[in-house]
């Protein structure tokens, strides 16, 4: 079985898994991993997975450069692994737009990264952003704005 259809195979075990009175869309949202790398997308979505990892963030310049929409409240996606498989279904329940110089300690903790304070946080992502930007013709900058997201996940859901 190949990663698309083991991604639908685990969307429709998800909505198998529904009780009658809950609700969501049947038609699969975006399946994707996070970061630029298939061991970034490991290591972040298995923090997802085990509940360390509830908030991400991404430059609004990304966003605007692929033509894509913001994340919504109440979306879901299908967070994948290193190799395309998927891990877990998340909801965002929170986006908020705030400049990088602008994100708090509490953000940072959430993202679950590294030791999970400010300046870990700060270090990872301008190492991020200097690196990726440029893709698009960016360049970091203390007052970039961001697309911060919460997010809780939905399915597997913990035991």
């Amino acid at each position: 079985m190949d990663n698309q259809e083991t991604i639908k195979a685990f969307w429709n075990d998800f909505l198998d898994s529904l009780s009658d009175e809950q609700s969501f869309p049947s038609e699969m949202p975006e399946a994707w991993g996070f970061g630029d790398s298939p061991e970034m997308a490991e290591e972040l979505g298995r923090l997802v997975l085990n509940g360390i990892k509830t908030a991400t963030c991404s430059a609004v310049w990304e966003y605007e450069a692929e033509n894509e929409p913001f994340p919504k409240t109440g979306e879901l996606s299908i967070v994948t692994g290193g190799q395309g498989e998927p891990l877990c279904i998340i909801e965002t329940v929170e986006v908020t737009i705030r400049p990088y110089n602008e994100v708090d300690a509490q953000f940072a903790y959430d993202e679950g990264e590294g030791d999970r304070s400010l300046a870990c946080w700060r270090e990872a992502h301008y190492n991020f952003f200097s690196r990726t930007l440029p893709d698009i013709g960016r360049q970091f900058s203390e007052t970039m704005p961001l697309v911060c997201e919460r997010f809780r996940v939905i399915y597997p859901q913990a035991s």
